[in-house]
Protein backbone atom coordinates (compact mmCIF):
# COMPACT_ATOMS: atom_id res chain seq x y z
CA UNK A 1 0.00 0.00 0.00
CA UNK A 2 1.42 3.41 -0.99
CA UNK A 3 1.69 6.48 1.38
CA UNK A 4 -1.31 8.70 1.28
CA UNK A 5 0.36 11.83 0.37
CA UNK A 6 -2.70 13.55 -0.13
CA UNK A 7 -2.83 17.52 0.31
CA UNK A 8 -5.46 20.02 0.00
CA UNK A 9 -5.51 21.98 -2.84
CA UNK A 10 -6.51 25.90 -2.44
CA UNK A 11 -5.45 27.66 -5.14
CA UNK A 12 -7.29 31.06 -3.68
CA UNK A 13 -6.39 30.89 -0.71
CA UNK A 14 -9.92 29.84 0.44
CA UNK A 15 -8.83 28.18 3.66
CA UNK A 16 -8.90 31.94 4.77
CA UNK A 17 -12.51 31.90 4.36
CA UNK A 18 -12.99 29.05 6.96
CA UNK A 19 -12.67 29.46 10.81
CA UNK A 20 -10.15 27.96 12.95
CA UNK A 21 -12.88 25.02 14.32
CA UNK A 22 -13.65 24.24 10.40
CA UNK A 23 -9.98 23.41 9.62
CA UNK A 24 -9.55 21.48 12.51
CA UNK A 25 -12.59 19.28 11.89
CA UNK A 26 -11.75 18.92 8.16
CA UNK A 27 -7.95 18.14 9.28
CA UNK A 28 -9.36 15.52 11.67
CA UNK A 29 -11.22 14.22 8.90
CA UNK A 30 -8.60 13.84 6.29
CA UNK A 31 -5.81 12.17 9.16
CA UNK A 32 -8.69 9.60 9.36
CA UNK A 33 -9.06 8.92 5.66
CA UNK A 34 -5.34 8.40 5.82
CA UNK A 35 -4.91 6.54 8.22
CA UNK A 36 -8.48 4.42 8.53
CA UNK A 37 -9.41 4.46 5.08
CA UNK A 38 -6.70 4.41 2.37
CA UNK A 39 -5.02 1.36 3.82
CA UNK A 40 -7.91 -0.96 2.93
CA UNK A 41 -10.44 0.76 0.50
CA UNK A 42 -8.47 -1.05 -2.98
CA UNK A 43 -8.84 -4.24 -1.12
CA UNK A 44 -12.53 -3.45 -0.17
CA UNK A 45 -13.70 -2.53 -3.66
CA UNK A 46 -11.85 -5.55 -4.88
CA UNK A 47 -13.90 -7.42 -3.00
CA UNK A 48 -16.73 -5.82 -3.43
CA UNK A 49 -17.00 -5.71 0.42
CA UNK A 50 -18.17 -3.12 2.49
CA UNK A 51 -15.44 -2.64 5.53
CA UNK A 52 -18.11 -2.70 8.71
CA UNK A 53 -15.15 -1.77 10.58
CA UNK A 54 -15.57 2.09 9.17
CA UNK A 55 -18.85 2.50 11.00
CA UNK A 56 -17.40 3.23 14.45
CA UNK A 57 -14.85 5.03 13.29
CA UNK A 58 -17.09 7.31 11.31
CA UNK A 59 -18.71 8.43 14.22
CA UNK A 60 -15.47 8.99 16.25
CA UNK A 61 -15.18 11.56 14.38
CA UNK A 62 -18.32 13.09 14.38
CA UNK A 63 -19.54 11.90 10.70
CA UNK A 64 -22.74 10.83 11.87
CA UNK A 65 -25.12 13.90 12.36
CA UNK A 66 -22.64 16.35 13.11
CA UNK A 67 -25.25 19.41 12.82
CA UNK A 68 -27.83 17.28 15.00
CA UNK A 69 -27.31 19.01 18.82
CA UNK A 70 -25.81 17.60 21.50
CA UNK A 71 -28.26 16.25 23.70
CA UNK A 72 -29.35 13.46 20.89
CA UNK A 73 -25.89 12.41 20.48
CA UNK A 74 -25.06 14.72 17.45
CA UNK A 75 -21.85 17.30 17.47
CA UNK A 76 -23.78 20.36 17.34
CA UNK A 77 -22.09 21.94 14.13
CA UNK A 78 -23.01 24.07 11.62
CA UNK A 79 -23.21 23.26 8.19
CA UNK A 80 -19.82 24.23 6.35
CA UNK A 81 -18.47 21.52 8.81
CA UNK A 82 -20.83 18.72 7.73
CA UNK A 83 -19.77 19.96 4.28
CA UNK A 84 -16.16 19.64 5.23
CA UNK A 85 -16.38 16.22 6.80
CA UNK A 86 -18.35 14.83 3.37
CA UNK A 87 -15.24 16.12 1.09
CA UNK A 88 -12.83 14.75 3.18
CA UNK A 89 -14.62 11.44 3.73
CA UNK A 90 -15.46 11.09 -0.84
CA UNK A 91 -11.62 12.22 -1.10
CA UNK A 92 -11.26 8.43 0.33
CA UNK A 93 -13.96 6.68 -1.33
CA UNK A 94 -17.75 7.93 -2.23
CA UNK A 95 -18.61 4.48 -0.44
CA UNK A 96 -17.49 6.29 2.84
CA UNK A 97 -19.15 9.22 2.16
CA UNK A 98 -22.62 7.57 1.19
CA UNK A 99 -22.64 5.55 4.45
CA UNK A 100 -21.80 8.94 6.51
CA UNK A 101 -24.50 11.11 4.40
CA UNK A 102 -27.30 8.45 4.18
CA UNK A 103 -26.79 7.67 8.00
CA UNK A 104 -26.95 11.86 8.65
CA UNK A 105 -29.26 13.60 6.06
CA UNK A 106 -31.45 10.64 5.40
CA UNK A 107 -31.70 9.18 8.54
CA UNK A 108 -31.21 11.28 11.91
CA UNK A 109 -32.28 14.22 10.26
CA UNK A 110 -35.53 13.29 9.62
CA UNK A 111 -35.70 11.26 13.05
CA UNK A 112 -34.59 14.71 14.33
CA UNK A 113 -36.59 17.08 12.30
CA UNK A 114 -40.31 15.02 12.00
CA UNK A 115 -40.10 12.91 14.82
CA UNK A 116 -41.60 13.58 17.94
CA UNK A 117 -39.11 13.63 20.98
CA UNK A 118 -39.20 9.97 22.13
CA UNK A 119 -38.19 8.83 18.66
CA UNK A 120 -35.42 11.07 19.00
CA UNK A 121 -33.93 9.86 22.67
CA UNK A 122 -34.67 6.37 21.55
CA UNK A 123 -32.78 6.69 18.22
CA UNK A 124 -30.42 9.78 17.46
CA UNK A 125 -27.59 8.44 20.13
CA UNK A 126 -27.61 5.20 18.43
CA UNK A 127 -27.21 6.69 15.38
CA UNK A 128 -24.59 9.01 16.80
CA UNK A 129 -22.83 6.08 18.35
CA UNK A 130 -22.77 4.05 14.86
CA UNK A 131 -24.35 1.64 17.29
CA UNK A 132 -26.96 2.05 14.97
CA UNK A 133 -26.95 1.88 11.37
CA UNK A 134 -29.78 3.75 9.30
CA UNK A 135 -30.78 3.80 5.60
CA UNK A 136 -33.85 5.56 3.51
CA UNK A 137 -36.04 3.98 1.78
CA UNK A 138 -37.97 5.97 -1.04
CA UNK A 139 -36.63 4.99 -4.61
CA UNK A 140 -38.28 1.88 -5.82
CA UNK A 141 -38.14 -0.46 -9.11
CA UNK A 142 -40.53 1.49 -11.05
CA UNK A 143 -40.14 4.89 -9.04
CA UNK A 144 -36.73 6.58 -9.33
CA UNK A 145 -37.06 9.77 -10.51
CA UNK A 146 -40.58 10.02 -9.69
CA UNK A 147 -40.67 9.32 -6.46
CA UNK A 148 -44.26 10.87 -5.78
CA UNK A 149 -45.56 7.56 -8.13
CA UNK A 150 -44.54 5.30 -5.11
CA UNK A 151 -46.74 2.21 -4.57
CA UNK A 152 -45.57 1.11 -1.25
CA UNK A 153 -48.35 1.62 1.16
CA UNK A 154 -49.28 1.20 4.48
CA UNK A 155 -52.65 0.34 6.06
CA UNK A 156 -54.52 1.72 9.28
CA UNK A 157 -55.03 -1.72 11.15
CA UNK A 158 -55.92 0.13 14.39
CA UNK A 159 -53.35 -0.92 16.86
CA UNK A 160 -50.86 -0.45 13.56
CA UNK A 161 -49.53 -0.04 10.18
CA UNK A 162 -49.41 -2.76 7.68
CA UNK A 163 -46.62 -1.89 5.83
CA UNK A 164 -46.15 -3.57 1.64
CA UNK A 165 -44.02 -2.94 -0.93
CA UNK A 166 -40.48 -2.65 -1.88
CA UNK A 167 -37.81 -0.24 -2.11
CA UNK A 168 -34.29 -0.56 -4.44
CA UNK A 169 -31.04 1.21 -4.92
CA UNK A 170 -31.00 1.40 -0.52
CA UNK A 171 -27.35 2.31 0.50
CA UNK A 172 -26.60 1.20 3.68
CA UNK A 173 -29.67 -1.30 3.47
CA UNK A 174 -28.36 -4.99 4.29
CA UNK A 175 -26.58 -3.81 7.61
CA UNK A 176 -29.38 -1.57 8.52
CA UNK A 177 -30.73 -1.73 11.88
CA UNK A 178 -33.02 0.84 11.18
CA UNK A 179 -34.99 2.19 8.21
CA UNK A 180 -36.94 5.28 7.68
CA UNK A 181 -39.36 4.42 4.97
CA UNK A 182 -41.96 6.42 2.55
CA UNK A 183 -44.89 5.05 2.20
CA UNK A 184 -48.96 6.17 1.07
CA UNK A 185 -51.98 5.87 3.23
CA UNK A 186 -55.13 5.12 2.38
CA UNK A 187 -55.62 8.40 1.40
CA UNK A 188 -52.43 8.72 -1.02
CA UNK A 189 -50.75 10.88 1.55
CA UNK A 190 -47.38 9.96 1.79
CA UNK A 191 -46.03 9.26 5.59
CA UNK A 192 -42.62 8.79 7.04
CA UNK A 193 -42.45 5.44 9.13
CA UNK A 194 -39.25 3.89 11.69
CA UNK A 195 -38.98 0.15 10.39
CA UNK A 196 -36.66 -1.65 12.64
CA UNK A 197 -34.88 -4.77 11.56
CA UNK A 198 -36.28 -8.14 13.08
CA UNK A 199 -40.03 -7.03 12.42
CA UNK A 200 -41.77 -10.07 10.77
CA UNK A 201 -42.23 -9.83 6.99
CA UNK A 202 -38.88 -6.92 6.63
CA UNK A 203 -36.19 -8.58 4.74
CA UNK A 204 -33.07 -6.49 3.19
CA UNK A 205 -31.52 -8.53 0.10
CA UNK A 206 -28.32 -6.84 -1.33
CA UNK A 207 -27.66 -5.73 -4.56
CA UNK A 208 -24.61 -7.97 -6.49
CA UNK A 209 -22.56 -7.29 -9.27
CA UNK A 210 -21.90 -3.85 -8.97
CA UNK A 211 -19.11 -2.17 -10.75
CA UNK A 212 -19.58 1.53 -8.40
CA UNK A 213 -19.82 1.90 -4.77
CA UNK A 214 -18.17 -1.62 -4.85
CA UNK A 215 -17.39 -0.90 -0.66
CA UNK A 216 -20.53 0.21 -0.33
CA UNK A 217 -23.76 -1.97 1.14
CA UNK A 218 -26.72 -1.62 -0.97
CA UNK A 219 -29.60 -3.07 -1.43
CA UNK A 220 -33.48 -4.01 -1.40
CA UNK A 221 -36.33 -3.32 1.06
CA UNK A 222 -39.44 -5.63 1.17
CA UNK A 223 -42.07 -5.61 3.04
CA UNK A 224 -44.33 -7.98 2.99
CA UNK A 225 -47.49 -7.72 5.61
CA UNK A 226 -44.85 -6.08 7.90
CA UNK A 227 -46.45 -4.73 11.12
CA UNK A 228 -45.22 -1.16 12.20
CA UNK A 229 -46.21 0.48 15.56
CA UNK A 230 -48.37 3.26 15.41
CA UNK A 231 -45.80 5.12 17.36
CA UNK A 232 -43.41 4.28 14.94
CA UNK A 233 -44.61 6.86 12.42
CA UNK A 234 -43.07 10.26 12.21
CA UNK A 235 -45.81 12.63 13.00
CA UNK A 236 -44.57 16.24 12.39
CA UNK A 237 -44.50 16.31 8.19
CA UNK A 238 -45.71 14.39 5.65
CA UNK A 239 -46.28 14.46 1.97
CA UNK A 240 -43.72 14.44 -0.86
CA UNK A 241 -42.17 17.36 0.52
CA UNK A 242 -40.70 15.76 3.43
CA UNK A 243 -38.47 13.27 2.17
CA UNK A 244 -37.40 15.70 -0.33
CA UNK A 245 -36.11 18.17 2.36
CA UNK A 246 -33.89 15.32 3.72
CA UNK A 247 -32.85 15.13 0.13
CA UNK A 248 -31.64 18.71 0.22
CA UNK A 249 -29.53 17.76 3.35
CA UNK A 250 -28.04 14.73 1.30
CA UNK A 251 -27.61 16.74 -2.21
CA UNK A 252 -25.33 19.18 -0.04
CA UNK A 253 -23.04 16.38 1.23
CA UNK A 254 -23.10 15.32 -1.86
CA UNK A 255 -21.52 18.61 -3.69
CA UNK A 256 -18.83 18.79 -1.16
CA UNK A 257 -17.95 15.31 -1.62
CA UNK A 258 -17.97 14.91 -5.13
CA UNK A 259 -15.67 18.06 -4.61
CA UNK A 260 -13.49 15.67 -2.56
CA UNK A 261 -13.24 12.95 -5.21
CA UNK A 262 -11.96 15.73 -7.55
CA UNK A 263 -9.20 17.00 -5.28
CA UNK A 264 -8.32 13.40 -5.14
CA UNK A 265 -7.88 12.68 -8.70
CA UNK A 266 -6.47 16.43 -9.69
CA UNK A 267 -3.53 15.88 -6.34
CA UNK A 268 -2.57 12.17 -7.72
CA UNK A 269 -2.14 13.77 -11.75
CA UNK A 270 -0.09 16.69 -10.42
CA UNK A 271 1.92 14.07 -8.36
CA UNK A 272 2.61 11.71 -10.97
CA UNK A 273 3.31 13.97 -13.90
CA UNK A 274 6.17 15.92 -11.78
CA UNK A 275 7.46 12.35 -11.58
CA UNK A 276 6.85 10.49 -14.61
CA UNK A 277 9.86 10.82 -16.60
CA UNK A 278 9.06 10.62 -20.94
CA UNK A 279 11.59 12.02 -23.62
CA UNK A 280 14.15 12.48 -20.59
CA UNK A 281 12.06 14.96 -19.28
CA UNK A 282 8.83 14.98 -16.62
CA UNK A 283 5.59 14.64 -18.51
CA UNK A 284 4.52 17.97 -16.70
CA UNK A 285 7.04 19.84 -18.78
CA UNK A 286 4.92 18.94 -21.92
CA UNK A 287 2.15 21.94 -22.63
CA UNK A 288 -0.94 19.00 -23.22
CA UNK A 289 -0.56 17.89 -19.43
CA UNK A 290 0.07 21.39 -18.20
CA UNK A 291 -3.65 22.16 -20.04
CA UNK A 292 -5.06 19.49 -18.49
CA UNK A 293 -4.05 20.11 -14.94
CA UNK A 294 -4.38 23.79 -15.08
CA UNK A 295 -8.16 23.00 -16.08
CA UNK A 296 -8.64 20.90 -13.33
CA UNK A 297 -7.74 23.29 -10.82
CA UNK A 298 -9.74 25.50 -12.69
CA UNK A 299 -12.72 23.89 -11.91
CA UNK A 300 -12.28 22.48 -8.54
CA UNK A 301 -11.23 26.27 -7.35
CA UNK A 302 -14.72 27.35 -9.23
CA UNK A 303 -16.81 24.77 -7.34
CA UNK A 304 -14.49 25.25 -4.08
CA UNK A 305 -16.31 28.95 -4.53
CA UNK A 306 -19.82 27.56 -5.24
CA UNK A 307 -19.76 24.95 -2.29
CA UNK A 308 -18.44 27.54 0.33
CA UNK A 309 -20.80 30.21 -0.64
CA UNK A 310 -23.80 27.39 -0.81
CA UNK A 311 -22.46 26.24 3.22
CA UNK A 312 -22.47 29.70 3.96
CA UNK A 313 -26.49 30.06 3.27
CA UNK A 314 -27.04 26.87 4.42
CA UNK A 315 -25.69 28.74 7.73
CA UNK A 316 -28.24 30.95 7.25
CA UNK A 317 -30.69 29.27 6.33
CA UNK A 318 -31.46 30.67 3.17
CA UNK A 319 -29.94 28.31 0.61
CA UNK A 320 -32.89 27.19 -1.72
CA UNK A 321 -33.73 23.41 -2.97
CA UNK A 322 -33.21 24.86 -6.10
CA UNK A 323 -29.40 26.35 -5.29
CA UNK A 324 -28.62 23.31 -3.70
CA UNK A 325 -29.49 21.20 -6.89
CA UNK A 326 -27.21 23.25 -8.88
CA UNK A 327 -24.18 22.39 -6.66
CA UNK A 328 -24.39 18.48 -6.69
CA UNK A 329 -25.19 18.62 -10.43
CA UNK A 330 -22.35 20.76 -11.00
CA UNK A 331 -19.72 19.17 -9.06
CA UNK A 332 -20.46 15.43 -9.63
CA UNK A 333 -20.22 16.67 -13.61
CA UNK A 334 -16.77 18.50 -12.64
CA UNK A 335 -15.60 15.35 -10.92
CA UNK A 336 -16.51 13.11 -13.42
CA UNK A 337 -14.53 14.99 -15.62
CA UNK A 338 -11.65 15.47 -14.06
CA UNK A 339 -11.63 11.78 -13.16
CA UNK A 340 -11.53 11.22 -17.06
CA UNK A 341 -8.77 13.86 -17.34
CA UNK A 342 -6.48 12.76 -15.02
CA UNK A 343 -6.69 8.97 -15.98
CA UNK A 344 -5.23 10.10 -18.98
CA UNK A 345 -2.50 11.64 -17.27
CA UNK A 346 -1.30 8.48 -15.32
CA UNK A 347 -2.25 6.56 -18.70
CA UNK A 348 -2.35 2.61 -18.16
CA UNK A 349 -0.91 3.61 -14.50
CA UNK A 350 -4.56 5.13 -14.32
CA UNK A 351 -6.93 1.97 -14.37
CA UNK A 352 -4.98 0.08 -11.74
CA UNK A 353 -5.72 -0.02 -7.92
CA UNK A 354 -2.23 1.48 -7.05
CA UNK A 355 -4.16 4.77 -7.90
CA UNK A 356 -7.76 6.06 -6.69
CA UNK A 357 -8.41 7.43 -9.72
CA UNK A 358 -10.03 4.90 -11.80
CA UNK A 359 -11.91 4.06 -8.53
CA UNK A 360 -13.51 7.47 -8.24
CA UNK A 361 -14.51 7.37 -11.80
CA UNK A 362 -16.27 4.32 -10.87
CA UNK A 363 -18.04 5.58 -8.26
CA UNK A 364 -18.89 8.97 -9.19
CA UNK A 365 -20.84 7.57 -12.28
CA UNK A 366 -23.45 6.07 -8.80
CA UNK A 367 -23.18 9.81 -7.61
CA UNK A 368 -24.27 11.42 -11.22
CA UNK A 369 -27.43 9.64 -10.74
CA UNK A 370 -28.50 8.97 -7.64
CA UNK A 371 -30.08 11.70 -5.56
CA UNK A 372 -31.49 13.37 -8.37
CA UNK A 373 -29.96 12.63 -12.16
CA UNK A 374 -27.96 14.83 -13.84
CA UNK A 375 -30.86 15.41 -16.17
CA UNK A 376 -33.29 15.99 -13.61
CA UNK A 377 -31.43 18.41 -11.36
CA UNK A 378 -30.76 20.65 -14.89
CA UNK A 379 -34.52 20.12 -14.92
CA UNK A 380 -34.96 21.77 -11.72
CA UNK A 381 -32.00 24.77 -12.25
CA UNK A 382 -34.97 24.93 -15.78
CA UNK A 383 -37.64 25.27 -13.25
CA UNK A 384 -36.41 27.76 -11.13
CA UNK A 385 -35.67 30.27 -13.50
CA UNK A 386 -38.37 30.04 -15.98
CA UNK A 387 -41.29 28.92 -13.60
CA UNK A 388 -42.28 26.26 -16.02
CA UNK A 389 -41.87 22.85 -14.93
CA UNK A 390 -40.28 20.37 -17.78
CA UNK A 391 -40.58 17.13 -15.55
CA UNK A 392 -44.43 17.13 -14.88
Amino acid sequence: MAQDLYQTPDYYNLDELLTEEHKMIRDAAQEWVKREISPIIEDACQKAEFPQQIVKGLASIGAFGPYIPEEYGGAGLDQMSYGLIMQELERGDSGVRSTASVQSSLVMYPIYKFGNEEQRKKYLPKLASGEYLGCFGLTEPDHGSNPGGMVTNIKDMGDHYLLNGAKMWISNAPYADVAVVWAKDETGRIKGLIVERGMEGFSTPETHNKWSLRASATGELIFDNVKVPKENLLPNKDGLGAPLMCLDSARYGIAWGALGAAMDCYDTALRYAKERIQFGKPIASFQLQQKKLAEMITEITKAQLLTWRLGTLRNEGKATSAQISMAKRNNVDMALKIAREARQVLGAMGITGEYSIMRHMMNLESVVTYEGTHDIHLLITGYDITGIPAFK
